[in-house]
């Protein structure tokens, strides 16, 4: 099982100076390292076709509506689940999560992960990666120990990778964009980006 997570919106709380009203949370879950790979050379050719040069990042928010339709049409053909995480920030009480970015960021993708339904189980995950190194190792950690037990091993490996060198972590930008479009009542075009994917949504759970 391979798994590809990015997040959508910030993990900032001051809504009131710019913070995103949501955080999503996305992971790309593929049961067949093949379809993977069927997947990543499809994203290459769109790129490609789209006359863009073979180091174009695909990111949903620098997309325009057009690229953002094609590309959800061309990965919607393969075999693959998507499970969000959705936090509305209002609703977030903890002084901890709401001032430490970095706990904030961790909570939300244990969270997801953990929460799967047992979709995801003896994974191997790849996170769009950043902070620093020391955070890095302190975040890769706390899912060791906060997913693993005895009797559920829901990580058989996880890695921080650049997403300028990953396509499906492209991807997960790109689908999680176009779940947080979804959720924004103040643009129209969320429900039909959704739409294209929507056979592939397994769960998108709001955080309570």
């Amino acid at each position: 099982m391979l798994v590809f997570i990015d997040d959508s919106g910030d993990a900032g709380f001051k809504l009131d100076k710019g913070s995103s009203e949501f955080f999503v949370i996305s992971a790309i879950i593929f049961s067949d390292n093949l379809e993977a790979e069927k997947t990543a050379l499809a994203i290459k050719e769109l790129r490609r076709s789209l006359g863009f040069p073979d180091s174009a990042e695909f990111k949903f928010f620098k997309s325009s509506k057009d690229v953002r339709r094609k590309f959800l049409h061309a990965v919607s053909k393969y075999d693959f689940k998507i499970r969000s995480l959705v936090v509305d920030k209002k609703i977030i009480r903890s002084k901890e999560l709401r001032s430490n970015k970095n706990s904030f960021y961790s909570y939300a993708i244990k969270m997801l992960l953990k929460n799967s339904g047992r979709s995801i189980l003896d994974a191997s995950i790849k996170i769009d990666g950043s902070g620093d190194r020391i955070f890095r190792k302190m975040f890769l950690s706390y899912l060791r120990r906060e997913l693993n037990s005895r009797e559920t091993k829901i990580m058989k490996n996880c890695k921080l990778a650049d997403s300028k060198n990953n396509v499906l972590i492209q991807m997960a930008d790109m689908i999680a964009g176009t779940i947080r479009r979804s959720y924004d009542k103040s643009k129209d075009d969320g429900k039909h980006y959704r739409n294209i994917i929507e056979k592939h949504i397994e769960d998108d759970w709001e955080f309570k």
